[in-house]
Parts: C-alpha cells; sequence; structure tokens
C-alpha cells in the first residue's frame, strides 16, 4: 500500500524559512517522479516543485525559482522541499505526490501524477 506522508509544515514571518519532508513508502521510490504541490486559499493547486527520483532531473515553477530547493534521501525514501525567503503568497497546503509515467516537460502538472499525501499547511505571516 502507498504511504506518502508529509511533515515540517507551520507558521512561519516573511522571510523566514522551512524544511518540509515527505517519507515515501509501498512503491519502488527509484523509479518515480516526485512532486511538491500547493493549494492556497481560492486557489487551484499548482505545481512547486518536481524532482525525478532516479536523478539528474528537477523543475521549479517560475515563483520559487531561487527560494525554494527540492532534493530527497533515496536511501530513506524521503524527498524534501527546503523553502527559503518566503512569502504570504506561499501560504498554502503542501502536498507531495508521486508518479511513475510522468513526462519530463509535464512535472509541474498534478494529473501526471498517481499518488497524494493528505499534506501540511504552511502559514506565512506578514
Amino acid at each position: 500500500q502507498v504511504h506518502l506522508v508529509e511533515s515540517g509544515g507551520g507558521s512561519v514571518q516573511t522571510g523566514g524559512s522551512l524544511r518540509l519532508s515527505c517519507a515515501a513508502s509501498g512503491f519502488p521510490y527509484s523509479n518515480y517522479y516526485m512532486g511538491w504541490f500547493r493549494q492556497g486559499p481560492g486557489k487551484e493547486r499548482e505545481g512547486v516543485a518536481a524532482i525525478y527520483s532516479g536523478g539528474g532531473l528537477t523543475d521549479y515553477a517560475d515563483s520559487v525559482k531561487g527560494r525554494f530547493t527540492i532534493s530527497q534521501d533515496n536511501a530513506k525514501n524521503t524527498l524534501f522541499l527546503q523553502m527559503n525567503n518566503v512569502k504570504p503568497e506561499d501560504t498554502a497546503m503542501y502536498y507531495c505526490a508521486a508518479g511513475r509515467w510522468v513526462a519530463p516537460s509535464r512535472m509541474l502538472v498534478g494529473d501526471e501524477y498517481r499518488y497524494w499525501g493528505q499534506g501540511t499547511q504552511v502559514t506565512v505571516s506578514s
């Protein structure tokens, strides 16, 4: 059974940092694309960052480039999102997702991903 469990969310002030984690189990992690998505209040879900767990391929939304970094610990099947210099517009529920057959050009498209976690809330205050 596939499990994706996010952690690390919380409240932070503008300019601060957070590190989100996603513990994955129940599927062959090293062959999957892994992504972070978010949905803010009154907004549609958007792709934030994604990585191919086999290595060498990442993608970021323009809104987070230079501020967020996606990484992973393949030995522990864990995905991370380091969030630096956060802004109030980063406030959202953040979800971890996994997909086996993701087109590299569509790594930030949620429909490409099969498995989803329950999310962790990030709130940025000004």
